[in-house]
This record gives C-alpha cells, sequence and structure tokens, in this order.
C-alpha cells in the first residue's frame, strides 16, 4: 500500500508511534510521513524535534510532508490508499471532528477523504474519557473513518486518558484498507 502517516504531538507517543511506522515500513508498504507544525518545532522531554525528523528519514528513506501546501495534492493526486493519523491528540481529533483544515495533518486528511479513501487514527489523549469522548463518539459515525484499538493507559493515575495500541496498528491498516474496523475497538 501507499500509505500517508501523519505524526501529532502527543510527545510521550512518538516512540510508540514511529516503532508502529517501522513495522509498516517493514511489511513493504511505501510510507510518507507528514509532520504536524507541533512536532517540527518543538523539543520535548521526550525526543527532540532533529531527532524525530532524522528517525522518520531513516525510516522511510524520504524527507516528510510539512506543509498545507503540499498536503493539499494529496487528494487531487490520490497519492495515499489509506491516511494513518498516529499519534491523533484530542486537538487534531477535534478539528478533524469540526471540520477545521489550519495545518498540515487536517489538510492531509481532508485532502485524502476526497476520495473517500480510508484514515486510520490513533487516538493519544489525556481527556479521552472526558471532554474529547464527544469527539471520538462523533468520529465512531462517520464514513471512512477507523480507529486503532485503544484503551486506558493508566486507570489508576489517569483515569480519563485513552491509548492507541500502536503495537495493532499494522493490523487495524490492513483492515482498515478494506473498510473493516478492526475487532475489539476497546482493549
Amino acid at each position: 500500500m501507499k500509505i500517508g502517516y501523519a505524526i501529532c504531538g502527543s510527545f510521550c507517543n512518538l516512540d510508540n508511534s514511529l516503532g508502529a511506522l517501522s513495522e509498516l515500513v517493514k511489511c513493504g508498504h511505501d510510507v510518507t510521513v507528514i509532520l504536524s507544525e507541533i512536532c517540527q518545532s518543538t523539543d520535548s522531554r521526550f525526543m527532540t524535534k532533529e531527532s524525530l525528523l532524522e528517525r522518520v528519514v531513516a525510516t522511510t528513506g524520504k524527507s516528510p510532508m510539512t506543509t498545507i501546501c503540499e498536503t493539499e495534492r494529496i487528494g487531487p493526486l490520490a497519492m495515499f490508499d489509506l491516511l494513518v493519523v498516529a499519534p491523533c491528540t484530542s486537538n487534531t481529533l477535534a478539528r478533524l471532528c469540526a471540520g477545521i483544515t489550519d495545518g498540515a495533518v487536517t489538510m492531509a486528511v481532508k485532502s485524502h477523504l476526497r476520495n473517500s479513501r480510508p484514515v486510520l487514527l490513533a487516538i493519544a489523549t489525556n481527556d479521552g474519557l472526558a471532554a474529547s469522548g464527544r469527539n471520538i463518539g462523533a468520529m465512531l459515525n462517520r464514513r471512512n473513518y477507523y480507529f486503532v484499538p485503544f484503551g486506558q493507559d493508566d486507570p489508576v493515575g489517569k483515569p480519563r486518558s485513552l491509548v492507541a495500541h500502536f503495537e495493532l496498528l499494522p493490523a487495524a491498516a490492513e483492515q482498515a484498507i478494506r473498510g473493516i474496523q478492526i475487532q475489539p475497538m476497546l482493549v
């Protein structure tokens, strides 16, 4: 498959996301990364922006897409069979839910969807069982959106937090391309 792989700023999940990216490449998929503006410009305690860029290029063999202008052409050129957003933060999820296209990742999704092709979301949000819950519910009812199975990552310390099981992303991708939501979704 030709896969677009959008990475957003859930910094504590970048390692997991890059692991899933590596697995997709190992499976023989042609993957192009799209970096959110926050990932391009922020050093966190988990990873520097330079390290993220180096790992993306080392894994895929190509530079990532980083601007609205670059990602706008995804749909008109039918560039990808599948678009993955991993991690998909609560901010990105809310913007997708509201139809707001103000960055490289949201433009990538909007452009990709014009061809009725699947989008796979790997959520990572501290308020998935709170304010972001309604957005998850809304996206579950939208055509062409699929979810990597997710669950509570720390029920005691962060009882409202939900995170995708990134190790299931390759299997979820194989199902999403067929129009199937991998089950169980809540793990």
